[in-house]
């Protein structure tokens, strides 16, 4: 039924329904969780192998390099050329890190902040005002960095194809106060849009009026597809170099959902001269990053081919998850004008958007019938979704029959909130 069209009496109707199949969820006490994009510990349990790797201390000696010691602040050379062959980009131009890319792209923040970039020196904390685009629905985590600065968030509409570019050509051109955007640029987090060819040729070739405008490329699902269609975008790094720009984007990445998220590396990729800026300020930092971590990746993927024959292991397991999620959807809610949703061919997420001005209402209920989801208005700066409708939907953590019984929750949840909705008006 569409609910749009239907009666008040009908109305009425589906509410005593969907009240008695809620009450009936919330009388099982259930504890399911959707809120995180967690691998689930089928996945963990794939890199096993990995904890085993370095087994005596003669194994921590690779290359002539013993990792239990201190330096190598930029990372043992075989994690650099491990993951520069990943990204495409020389190893001079990689930086291996610790188990998180967040860390990276805050401690970047905080250099720009205090230091300034590259070339132009001039500290953001000093400026008056400081700008970022953020294509939305997008990252929590990106916005929470950026409010903890202090610095101002412009959102960014997001097509099938990536953001908005002419908003983000005809801003960045206009004002100097925009110092960066966040871009996810495959299967972008939450909705899994992959950025066209054209968008990334825009992104290389923007001239922006602040000369310490930088593009933080969180490519942190670049060989996370769940479908056999082989996916690609074009090389930023190569493509900012070819357009006379290559200070302007900063690539992150990492192997927190390949290897173990708590325990995996990170990469940081640039331009020799932002490289050599990150080196400065990390020298102040630290001795050098956990190397024997990043011995145990390196002798259990090898090279970048193994580290994209592993996701195969991963694909197997994450699709009939997301099989399920769109099924349920799919099964429950099509055409009854409750809501619409993403079918993402890789990342993390599902990205579903409620009838307006349901969002909250929706986790509100879930969370009573004991379904754990991402705070609605999280995917927007502020955590203020301007139409209180869009949801996170994370399959990957939950057992499948678990992930199955909460989207059932969900799907009374969301067609509940939006029948309530239609009677109020």
């Amino acid at each position: 039924m569409d609910l749009t069209k239907a009666t008040k009496a009908e109305l009425e109707e589906q509410l005593k329904t969907l009240n008695e199949q809620y009450e009936g969820y919330k009388a099982r006490n259930l504890k399911l969780d959707m809120s995180r994009g967690k691998p689930g510990a089928d996945q963990l349990d794939a890199c096993e192998g990995m904890l085993t790797a370095v087994k005596v201390s003669a194994d921590t000696v690779y290359e002539g390099l013993d990792t239990r010691n201190y330096g190598v602040m930029e990372g043992i050379p075989a994690c650099r050329r491990m993951f520069a062959e990943l990204l495409g980009v020389p190893m001079e131009q990689v930086l291996a890190g610790g188990n998180a890319s967040l860390t990276f792209m805050y401690d970047t923040v905080d250099r720009l902040m205090m230091f300034g970039a590259a070339g132009v020196d001039q500290p953001w904390v000093k400026l008056d005002k400081v700008k970022f685009l953020c294509p939305v629905p997008g990252y929590d985590r990106h916005f929470a960095i950026c409010q903890q600065f202090g610095i101002e968030m412009i959102n960014i509409p997001m097509d099938e194809n990536g953001p908005d570019m002419d908003m983000v050509e005809n801003l960045v051109s206009q004002d100097e106060t925009i110092k960066g955007i966040w871009c996810v640029p495959k299967f972008s987090n939450p909705s899994g849009v992959v950025y066209s060819d054209e968008v990334v040729r825009r992104f290389a070739n923007l001239k922006p009026k602040a000369k310490d405008f930088r593009i933080f490329w969180d490519n942190a699902y670049m060989i996370h597809d769940i479908v056999d269609e082989k996916i690609e975008i074009p090389n930023l790094i190569e493509e900012c170099a070819k357009a006379g720009s290559p200070d302007m984007v900063f690539e992150f990445c990492s192997t927190s959902k390949i290897s173990y998220p708590g325990a995996g590396v990170c990469a940081f990729a640039a331009s020799p001269a932002n490289v050599a800026w990150q080196q400065k300020y990390m020298k102040a930092q630290q001795i050098g990053p956990d190397k024997i971590n990043q011995l145990r990746h390196v002798l259990f993927f090898k090279d970048a081919v193994g580290l994209k024959a592993h996701m195969e292991v991963h694909k197997k397991l994450l699709r009939p998850k997301f099989d399920a999620v769109i099924d349920t959807l799919e099964q429950n809610l099509a055409g009854s004008g409750a809501g619409s949703w993403t079918a993402p061919k890789g990342g993390y997420f599902v990205s579903f958007d409620a009838m307006e001005g349901c969002a909250k209402r929706i986790q509100q209920l879930c969370k009573e019938a004991g379904i754990v989801m991402t705070g609605a208005g999280a995917t927007y700066p502020y955590g203020k979704d301007p139409k209180d409708s869009n949801l996170r939907i994370a399959p990957s953590y939950p057992p499948i029959e678990e992930l199955k019984l909460a989207m059932e929750v969900f799907c009374v949840c969301a067609k509940k909130a939006a029948v309530e909705k239609l009677l109020a008006q």
